[in-house]
């Protein structure tokens, strides 16, 4: 159901400061954390002892320690020592690929011999120092699929957000939906209108007038395995709109790194990237806690909308042409799994 010789982002750096930290992903159970010389690394959770979740125990010196009876792993996955015990015989657990990089974990859940680093997504944002960037993670109790489809329709925001970003103009405006190479682009434009209340207030952050009319755009970007890149943002009506100059616009790309945990759940590493004002922490705080709020919307509708799913299971979904975006990504994400299953 997911591609699994990709990168996913894992978890962030704070989640393993205190110790280690178990995460399933793609079905497979891993934890991680730091080892020798503060490297990250990741193995199964499981001690080739007493099968204990590794991710309970501890890490002294570089390596993982069991927390049930001591056991000592190596970041390779073999058995190191353990108090009292000849345990060098003991059999390998896995050991995964992992690379720290723009702030995330990233993690290669398939064959070793392919987990290349240059593979991982290059994000311009996020090494770049005109650029704040303010993020948090949810876990949501929905397949990833579901989540790509909401990331790439943006209609739902009128009726799921109707209090932050959601207008009446996003329903009216057309929606243009293109493939290009293994990334798919659905892009909407909105002129003369007036800003919904989170740009409202993104337009005072930046130090604009927000009573004025705006031209305001969203185009999602999705790239396999699920990630999806949303630039928005709105400009002072007749100032050019997307190309409009800094000085009359807002703008920033919705981050949305989608991980599967299961066939029905997945971790949702979700931000906003913008190059006004970075330093200013107060408004990144401010952006962060909004969007915080607009995204628990999206995970109550997906939640139910997949129990719905699973208790009706012979009931097929209706597409029309602004699902175009999630149809094509499925399609996308089909050729990766068929390309693996032939592999």
């Amino acid at each position: 159901m997911f591609p699994k010789n990709t990168w996913y982002v894992a978890c962030t750096p704070s989640e393993i400061e205190d110790g280690p930290l178990g995460r399933q992903i793609c079905g497979e159970k891993i934890v991680f954390y730091r080892g020798v010389e503060g490297k990250v690394a990741a193995v199964e959770d499981f001690c080739p002892h007493r099968g204990a979740p590794l991710s309970l125990g501890s890490v002294q010196d570089g390596e993982l320690v069991c927390g049930y009876h001591g056991l000592h792993m190596g970041c390779d996955g073999k058995v190191v020592s353990m108090p009292g015990q000849r345990v060098r015989g003991f059999p390998c657990i896995r050991s995964y690929p992992v690379e720290e990089r723009y702030g995330f974990i990233w993690v290669w859940t398939g064959d070793k011999e392919l987990a290349d680093p240059a593979l991982i997504h290059h994000l311009e944002w996020a090494d770049n120092p005109e650029w704040a960037y303010g993020g948090g993670l949810y876990h949501i109790n929905c397949e990833y699929r579901l989540m790509i489809d909401n990331l790439m329709d943006l209609t739902h925001e009128t009726y799921v957000h109707a209090s932050s970003i959601g207008q009446k103009e996003i329903d009216e405006a057309p929606v243009n939906t293109t493939v290009e190479g293994e990334q798919v682009v659905t892009s909407r434009y909105m002129e003369n209108i007036m800003a919904p209340p989170f740009w409202r207030a993104a337009l005072r952050g930046n130090g604009l007038a927000d009573d004025v009319p705006v031209d305001r755009w969203q185009i999602c970007r999705f790239s396999p395995p699920s990630h999806v890149m949303i630039e928005v943002g709105v400009a002072h009506a007749g100032k050019g709109g997307y190309d409009a100059d800094p000085r009359y616009k807002a703008s920033s790309i919705v981050v949305d790194f989608i991980t599967p945990e299961t066939e029905t759940s997945h971790w949702y590493f979700w931000g906003m990237a913008r190059n006004f004002k970075p330093e200013d922490k107060e408004l990144t705080a401010t952006i962060r806690e909004g969007q915080g709020k607009i995204f628990s919307e999206d995970r109550e509708m997906l939640e139910l909308q997949q129990a719905n799913m699973l208790r009706y299971p012979e009931r097929k979904l209706l597409m029309l042409n602004i699902d175009a975006g999630g149809v094509q990504s499925r399609r996308v994400l089909d050729q990766w799994l068929q390309k693996e299953q032939q592999a």
